[in-house]
């Protein structure tokens, strides 16, 4: 299992907030059974779920200590099979030569984006978070120094772009919509950035974020 590395000792107000509560409300493993998700605005989800195999995933909420701290997301290809065009943190399917979570989270960022796994502090996990397709992802939150250089991987992501912390944090910004696929209404948490549009597991996982740290 990873060890988490201390916090530094000094920074700016906004990041000092967000290191303490980092120090005081992350889990320090993931927390086992899901129960956040999508299931929790489509209740009717969850038994379908628990019927499929779960697929294990994890995620890098990559916040960059800036003075003002952001959250790095990407923007995945446009031509990918499953969830193209899409607002996503670096993540995906845990391997069976990762060590844990937080080794899957930092390897896909690596191949997705070219984060240099050096300048990232892993921090602690959000809430594990289930998804309707059955993945159980771990998300780990984490500190990037904000010298970092990306490299981005075609194939995977068109491009990736930061957001303030303090944006996604405020539950003003907080929506819900519907939307009817395949013959069902789907509810869902969203945050609307400028010309972006946050939706899904991602607004999903930044939603209990907010609960854990900032509720």
């Amino acid at each position: 299992m990873t060890a988490f590395v201390p916090l530094p000792a000094t920074s700016s107000p906004g990041l000092a907030d967000f290191l303490e509560r980092a120090r005081t409300r992350l889990h320090a493993a993931p927390s086992g059974d899901a129960r956040t998700g999508d299931h929790e605005l489509m209740p009717e989800l969850r038994a379908l779920v628990d019927s499929t195999a779960l697929r294990e995933a994890a995620v890098l909420i990559p916040v960059v200590a800036r003075p003002e701290p952001t959250v790095l997301l990407t923007l995945r290809s446009a031509h990918l099979p499953n969830h193209a065009g899409q607002i996503a943190f670096p993540g995906g399917k845990v391997d069976k030569t990762d060590a844990d979570p937080v080794a899957t989270a930092l390897r896909e960022a690596e191949e997705e984006v070219g984060l240099d796994p050096e300048l990232v502090v892993p921090l602690g996990y959000l809430d594990t978070y289930l998804t309707r397709t059955a993945f159980r992802i771990a998300p780990v939150v984490a500190l990037v120094e904000p010298v970092f250089g990306l490299t981005l991987n075609p194939g995977e992501v068109d491009e990736a772009f930061e957001v303030p912390l303090d944006f996604l944090m405020s539950p003003a910004n907080h929506q819900r919509h519907t939307r009817e696929s395949n013959g069902l209404a789907r509810t869902f948490h969203a945050m609307a950035y400028e010309q972006r549009f946050i939706w899904g597991v991602t607004a999903g996982i930044l939603r209990n974020m907010y609960e854990r740290m900032y509720g």
